[in-house]
């Protein structure tokens, strides 16, 4: 197994990620057409109000034939006035607003969604357009099936499960179970863990190990009923670090979609696996760093890249189309943990943009089956001794998030992702498999400690120095093990990222398989912005990305929690 995972940064200034919400709001995929005129669509007009100034995202449906232009209009009922403008060439005169398609979102296939945004200024009242028109047609919801763009499923999916983990055992890859065991693991070598398809070459089984075909054929074997794997691929992979870069550059689309995803998609469908659950997570990284780090002090170029090109939004999409057509693939996108997406300002923008990538496929919101947290990371399942309340949020640690653990972040943002228009029965996976943080140094209960910071690290079971480190993290133990549909709202417990494979190189180690030297795996690195200039907390004498860290392993093994029997 070959596994590129960059965890989290950490941030929560409201300038900074509700700019980079109006920036990551990119359009859905392209679809060519000759028609020009609209026969129906619909539109959504959402605000976020700052006393004389406001933000308004917009999203557009064609319910009619297809599209290769677009004008929207509408006239505002006070004094708004539009400021700065994205996803389209704005204009206003007097109340009247008129907005002209960007080079790149111009065509719009029947049903097919793209979004766009503006600042604005107004005194007064606020009060949102009562009427829009695409094209010269009234924007009314109804025209041309009328289901705000999402149709209905196609043919197959009533076989879907509601929960792909209920009912049977997950597939255990031998790969990964023979590292295990041959390593001082034999209690939990039998666990389900996910395959990394995170290169081409994965999909037919690089330097010598299995591929594809291969895992889904073992799956068969053993009996399982579900198997797992980590889509990751895209172009531009992982814009805001360097140990899991990808191997295919920031315009290389055409390549993810017809050398990586249509082969995946082409295996999965064979017949013979049409018995097996296979679960999917959809690039973990990719849609999260297009609401944190494209604009303000977090930002990095290669993530605005990616914001303007559109090519992670694309990629997605693709892939989402590519695997919900076959009914026996669960799709999951990859969406933080709460120590990246916990915060105000990162939250409601998160669950926008998640709701507008879905529906910018051919199935709408119904292409996603859920959402997987804390992938490859370490923020515990749950902190038991640290309430959140107004003293908590002031600590260092907490930093003003409403969220200190992946239980209650999920279930909030499952919340969230409802109300942005995704069916009331979509799950939530919480990633398990090195959040346990048990051992010797894990608290026993509440703190009584006067001073809040020392009371709250007291209290606090990650002993991460900050909640935005995420490579070997020292300290770290196994997580609860693998269990299908945990508690109300959450799908499963899994180990995603298999125990015991290396999140970075701690110092820089010459390669073929395109992986960069990122200073957060280094154990004498003093940290960043991402990470609150803290430390690292990363673990000495880490191999490549992907390899087997023995030493973290055995750490994982001893610190476990619950404890291994």
């Amino acid at each position: 197994m070959n596994v590129n995972v960059h965890r989290p940064r950490a941030g929560r200034s409201a300038a900074v990620a509700l700019a980079a919400l109006l920036l990551g709001l990119v359009s859905a995929l392209v679809a060519a057409g000759s028609a020009h005129a609209a026969t129906g669509c619909k539109v959504t007009y959402t605000t976020n109000d700052w006393g004389s100034g406001f933000t308004a995202n917009l999203g557009i449906t064609n319910l009619g034939d297809p599209l290769t232009s677009w004008t929207l209009e509408w006239d505002f009922a006070g004094n708004q006035q539009v400021t700065q403008g994205w996803s389209g060439t704005f204009t206003q005169n007097a109340k009247h607003v008129t907005v002209k398609n960007a080079s790149y979102n111009g065509g719009l296939a029947t049903n097919a969604s793209t979004s766009l945004g503006f600042n604005g200024s107004y005194s007064g009242t606020n009060a949102a357009p009562t009427t829009f028109k695409l094209n010269g047609v009234t924007c009314d919801g109804t025209t041309g099936g009328g289901d705000g763009g999402n149709p209905t499923p196609p043919p197959g999916d009533g076989s879907h499960a509601d929960n792909p983990f209920t009912g049977g055992k997950g597939y255990v890859d031998p790969e990964w179970s023979a590292q295990a065991q041959g390593d001082g693991g034999s209690a939990v070598a039998n666990q389900p863990t996910a395959v990394w398809l995170d290169r081409i070459a994965a999909i037919n089984g690089a330097n010598g190990g299995m591929g594809l075909r291969a895992h889904l054929d073992a799956a068969v074997s053993q009996g399982a009923s579900y198997a797992q794997f980590v889509i990751y691929d895209l172009p531009g992979r992982d814009c805001a670090a360097l140990a899991s870069n990808g191997e295919l550059g920031p315009t290389e689309l055409s390549r993810y979609q017809s050398e990586y995803i249509d082969p995946i998609a082409s295996i999965m469908a064979d017949s013979k696996y049409a018995n097996l659950k296979i679960v999917t997570y959809i690039e973990p990284d990719s849609l999260p760093n297009l609401v944190t780090n494209v604009s303000g002090n977090t930002a990095t170029t290669a993530c605005q890249t990616m914001q303007q090109n559109g090519n992670y939004v694309k990629g997605v999409q693709y892939a989402l189309n590519k695997l919900h057509a076959i009914s026996n693939v669960y799709t999951y996108l990859d969406a933080g943990h709460h120590g990246w997406l916990g915060w105000d300002s990162n939250f409601g923008p998160s669950a926008q943009l998640f709701a507008t990538v879905a529906r910018g496929t051919t199935a709408g919101v119904n292409s996603v089956d859920g959402f997987v947290i804390n992938t490859a990371n370490y923020s515990p399942t749950t902190e038991p001794y640290l309430p959140v309340n107004d003293q908590t949020r002031q600590s260092k640690w907490v930093d003003w998030n409403y969220y200190v653990d992946e239980s209650s972040f999920g279930a909030a943002f499952r919340q969230q992702l409802i109300s942005d228009g995704f069916p009331s029965g979509i799950g939530m996976v919480i990633d398990t498999s090195r959040n346990g943080w048990g051992g010797s140094s894990r608290p026993t209960g509440p703190s009584s400690a006067s001073d809040i910071n020392t009371q709250v690290n007291a209290e606090r079971v990650d002993r991460r120095p900050h909640v935005g480190d995420w490579c070997n993290q020292s300290g770290a133990g196994l997580g609860a093990r693998p269990t299908a549909a945990p508690a109300a709202g959450f799908d499963a417990y899994a180990w995603v990222k298999p125990p015991g494979e290396s999140d970075g190189a701690s110092k820089s180690i010459p390669n073929d398989e395109g992986k960069g030297f990122d200073q957060m795996c280094d154990p004498n690195y003093g940290g960043n912005v991402r990470n609150g200039n803290s430390p690292s907390g990363a673990l000495p004498d880490a191999p490549l990305s992907g390899h087997w860290f023995s030493a973290q392993f055995h750490q994982l093994v001893q610190n476990a929690y619950p404890p291994l029997s």
